[in-house]
C-alpha cells in the first residue's frame, strides 16, 4: 500500500512537471518575434540580394507589411535603450518608405508622389513625422553618425543597396560598419576613373556634404576608412554623378 501511494505521488508530480513544461513551450511559442526578427523575415522574403523590393508581391499581400507598420507606430522609443532605439528608427525609416510606395503602386518614382519625403506622414513611436523629419531629426542630429546615410534607403535606384535583414540594437555598430563597408567598395556608387585620376561620388555626398566633415576627415578619406581594398588616392578630383531616382523595383 506505501508502494502504491508512493507510486501515485511521483506520477502526480511528473504529471504536474508535464503540465509545467508544457505551459512553458506554449508560452515561448505565443511570444512574437521581436520587431527586428519580424522585419528580417520579411525583408528576405521580398527583398533581393541587389536591394531590390518586389512591391507588386507586397501590394498583392500586404498583411505582412501593415502588421509590421503598426508595430512601428506602436513602438515605446522613449524608454529603448540607445542602440536599439537607432536600429528602430532605421528600420522605421526603410519600412515606412516601402509603406509609402506600396501604398502609390504602380509607380516609376518616388518623385512622382508629392510631398513624399516632406509632407506626407507616416505614424512612428506614437508621432506624426516625414521622412525628411524621421531622417534628420531622429537619425542624424541625435546621431551624428554618417554611416547612417548607408542605411537609410529611399526607394530609388541610386540609393545604397537595402539589406535583406533588419538592424538591431545588440549588433548595430557591426552591421553598419558592414553596411558601409558593402557600399563604399560597391564600384556602381564610388566610381573610380584611375585613367583620368577622377572619383565620381554618389550626390548623398553633396547632399549631406556637411555630416561627413563633421568626421573630421575629407570625403576621399572618410570613404577610404571603409575600403579594404583599393584606396582612392587622395589626389583624384572629385566629382558627382547624376542620382537614380527610378523605383528600387524588381519589376
Amino acid at each position: 500500500m506505501i508502494m502504491l501511494d508512493r507510486s501515485r505521488r511521483l506520477a502526480a508530480r511528473f504529471a504536474t512537471a508535464l503540465c509545467l513544461l508544457a505551459a512553458h513551450v506554449a508560452a515561448a511559442e505565443a511570444t512574437p518575434p521581436t520587431l527586428p526578427a519580424a522585419a528580417t523575415v520579411f525583408l528576405a522574403k521580398f527583398v533581393d540580394t541587389e536591394g531590390n523590393v518586389n512591391y507588386a508581391a507586397i501590394k498583392r499581400n500586404p498583411l505582412e507589411l501593415q502588421g509590421l507598420l503598426k508595430r512601428v507606430a506602436a513602438f515605446d522609443a522613449a524608454t529603448a535603450p540607445l542602440n536599439d532605439r537607432k536600429a528602430f528608427y532605421l528600420n522605421a525609416y526603410n519600412l515606412s518608405v516601402i509603406g509609402q510606395v506600396v501604398a502609390n503602386y504602380p509607380l516609376e518614382s518616388v518623385q512622382k508622389v508629392p510631398g513624399f519625403f516632406d509632407k506626407n506622414l507616416v505614424s512612428v513611436a506614437g508621432e506624426q513625422l516625414t521622412l525628411n523629419d524621421l531622417e534628420t531629426k531622429k537619425l542624424r542630429q541625435p546621431y551624428a553618425d554618417p554611416r547612417v546615410h548607408f542605411a537609410l534607403v529611399c526607394g530609388a535606384k541610386g540609393c545604397p543597396r537595402l539589406r535583406r535583414a533588419a538592424y538591431e540594437g545588440n549588433s548595430l555598430d557591426a552591421q553598419l560598419t558592414i553596411q558601409a563597408q558593402q557600399v563604399l567598395q560597391d564600384p556602381a556608387f564610388i566610381r573610380v576613373d584611375d585613367k583620368a585620376r577622377k572619383v565620381h561620388l554618389s550626390q548623398i555626398f553633396k547632399w549631406y556634404e556637411a555630416d561627413f566633415k563633421a568626421s573630421g576627415k575629407t570625403r576621399v578619406a572618410y570613404i577610404n576608412q571603409f575600403r579594404e581594398g583599393k584606396k582612392i588616392p587622395a589626389t583624384y578630383a572629385v566629382d558627382y554623378y547624376p542620382y537614380d531616382w527610378s523605383l528600387n523595383s524588381q519589376n
